[in-house]
């Protein structure tokens, strides 16, 4: 019984993080890299005084460990540990395929 509550409470603390790791959506821009590819992410944020809406990019870079993205798909990406100078993010799913 008490090895029952053990693996209960060992799952609920994989289930929840204290920080949860972020997801984003972008597009691959570019795959010249080996395992990498660069995202963009477009964020849409109001101008604090003018409160028109402005489009912020930021290029991403993520890892690919098959290397079946190509350029202009459309991907997730979830943040993970450090895994170079600038790789910090992986790529999770390939949502949409270029044209």
């Amino acid at each position: 019984m008490a090895d029952d509550n053990a693996t209960s409470d060992a799952g609920e603390s994989e289930e929840k993080r204290h920080n949860a790791r972020k997801v984003r959506e972008g597009i691959a821009v570019s795959v010249k890299m080996d395992k990498t590819v660069v995202v963009a992410v477009v964020d849409r944020v109001r101008h604090r005084r003018y409160q028109k809406t402005m489009q912020r990019t930021k290029r991403l870079y993520a890892h690919d460990e098959a290397n079946d993205v190509r350029e202009g798909d459309r991907v997730r990406v979830a943040e993970t540990r450090r895994l170079s100078k600038n790789k910090r993010w992986r790529v999770v799913e390939v949502l949409e395929r270029a044209r």
